[in-house]
């Protein structure tokens, strides 16, 4: 039986917001079993703390964001999508900003982060979410899907008009190996005539061509070159990899996108909640065993504040 896992150490790294373009620090601490991801704000008035579950995704504007009371923190898929990926279920996420440093605009700073910290496995089980019926969401002629499969898959297509896109296909077998070697450094991507657009509501505003895959009208800006020939559809699938984490437990599925984003993942994650027929748990420990939600408990929070000194400084 597979075991929750959680890091061995706080590890942190700094940066910018790809959107604020403000610097923050960003330190993970290991979580007690049962915990799940939750995030945490030091300030001068105390702590602040949002679970990453969907119950507390706020407005989705070209990126994911969650909140609670006043506490707001902006695109969360990379890192949420480095701990879903390396199988990580228990953990504190400190900053000392409002948005998750872009580092490189990929997941890849935060897999190499997690790797130092050092994954060390619980003493809890780990609970599966295993599809037994199709669910569909569908918007226009745009689709994403979850069929019932033997292991976890993702298949995602995406398609713009652009001669180094066009259509993109990849289909990839969800295993912390594999992440690491074909979704981890699949870096996000835009167009420069979106730019301005970007910058005139507030987004964008962080973004360079070290975090950012930029496409002229018929060319790739980045002089590096792409990582991937398909770097585009990868890094979708590293977007979903991460915003499918908000349903607070590993799902057992064949996930299969047609030209979909952010908005239809977070719809997908609340339809498999609203459609408990649809699915099984694995490895519970009991029959009244509910998906985790994830509510800060005051034990998690104990071990939290008994850790080293918070790496972020106070707001």
């Amino acid at each position: 039986m597979n075991k929750q896992q959680t890091i061995a150490q706080t590890v942190s790294l700094s940066g910018v917001g790809l959107h604020s373009g403000q610097p923050v620090t960003l330190a993970i601490h290991p979580a007690p079993a049962g915990t799940g991801i939750i995030f945490v704000r030091n300030t001068q008035g105390g702590q602040e703390h949002c679970p990453a579950t969907i119950h507390h995704l706020r407005p989705i504007n070209l990126c994911t964001t969650l909140g609670v009371n006043g506490f707001k923190i902006q695109t969360v898929e990379h890192v949420l999508s480095a701990l879903a990926g390396l199988e990580i279920d228990n953990a504190f996420i400190e900053l000392d900003a409002e948005e998750v440093p872009a580092v490189d605009g990929s997941a890849a700073p935060f897999v190499e982060l997690i790797h130092r910290a050092g994954i060390v496995s619980q003493e809890a089980p780990r609970t599966y979410l295993k599809i037994i019926h199709p669910i569909k969401i569908q918007k226009e002629d745009r689709t994403l899907t979850v069929l019932p499969s033997v292991l976890p898959k993702v298949s995602y297509s995406i398609e713009y008009a652009h001669p180094l896109i066009q259509r993109q296909t990849y289909e990839f077998e969800w295993t912390p190996a594999e992440f690491q070697r074909s979704i981890a450094s699949a870096r996000t991507f835009a167009f420069s005539k979106e730019v301005e657009w970007l910058w005139s509501v507030g987004l964008g505003r962080g973004g360079t061509l070290d975090n950012t895959l930029v496409f002229s009208d018929t060319d790739l800006l980045n002089e590096d070159g792409f990582r991937f020939p398909d770097e585009c559809v990868r890094h979708k699938i590293l977007d979903l990899i991460g915003d499918l984490s908000l349903l607070g437990i590993p799902v057992i599925g064949h996930f299969i996108a047609d030209r979909t984003g952010h908005s239809a993942h977070a719809e997908m994650v609340k339809a498999i909640l609203d459609q408990p027929s649809a699915w099984i748990l694995l490895n519970a420990e009991d029959e009244e065993h509910p998906i985790h939600c994830h509510k800060i408990s005051s034990s998690s929070l104990q071990h939290y504040k008994k850790q080293s000194q918070p790496a972020c400084p106070s707001a």
